[in-house]
């Protein structure tokens, strides 16, 4: 079975389940989405927070965040995330013992610098970055902040200049004033930024069938009528 026209076929019956509004929805999003920034979340325990920076992610038109389970274990909470979860694409990296080191990998292997958020002296203000490449950002855990692993192995290291007394903001925060920062700057600087016509594929397949009731009876039917077309 060839699995493009199968995918190409699914595709076109799930339309007819999708609504006009809904297809044109996806159609604007899908020119917006990026996967050249990417938010890394190392062992965040509070679930409020992950969901809150999975939700401004979504909201400035990212697909990936990529969670790191070394020490706590992954969770959301529903009423900030507010759906937007759905729509990301979640990497999560919980099976091994150095999982940062598995991500790390990954991104480095997919082109991206790694930038890491702390409160130091040792990082520059995030301003100051010129975000011309695939980047990744790195969030650290709510009390500990970042690994030794991601001191000792990310490309660079930015902060926000704060003017009272307080050391840092709360992670959601720091995520929303530092990936607004990037992210225009990623939209200004590269004329490539968009992701390219297979992923646009990918993912459109993938939101109809969430947007589809009962989607299980519908591929299995399909399956099953597209094979016995093709024997």
């Amino acid at each position: 079975m060839n699995n493009t026209d199968y995918n190409e076929a699914l595709l076109n019956y799930l339309s007819d389940f999708v609504t006009d509004n809904k297809k044109e929805r996806f159609e604007e999003i899908l020119q917006h989405r990026t996967r050249h920034l990417t938010v890394v979340l190392e062992d965040l325990f509070k679930a409020h927070n992950a969901s809150a920076v999975m939700r401004t992610a979504e909201g400035l038109g990212l697909q990936d965040i990529h969670v790191v389970e070394q020490r706590n274990a992954y969770d959301y909470n529903p009423y900030v995330l507010r759906g937007a979860g759905k729509w990301l694409t979640l990497h999560r990296y919980n099976d091994t013992e150095l999982n940062m080191k598995t991500c790390f990998d990954h991104l480095k292997m997919e082109g991206y610098q790694i930038l890491a958020t702390s409160p130091h002296a040792y990082a520059n203000d995030y301003r100051d970055f010129q975000i011309d490449q695939k980047t990744a950002l790195v969030f650290g855990a709510e009390e500990t902040g970042i690994s030794d692993y991601v001191k000792n192995n990310a490309d660079g290291f930015v902060h926000i200049p704060m003017c009272g007394f307080t050391e840092s903001f709360n992670i959601s925060v720091s995520a929303a004033i530092i990936l607004e920062d990037f992210n225009r700057k990623i939209r200004c600087h590269n004329d490539d930024y968009h992701l390219t016509d297979k992923e646009v594929f990918a993912l459109k397949l993938e939101w109809y069938q969430k947007m589809v009731p009962n989607v299980d009876k519908h591929l299995h039917a399909f399956s099953k009528s597209y094979s016995s077309k093709k024997n």
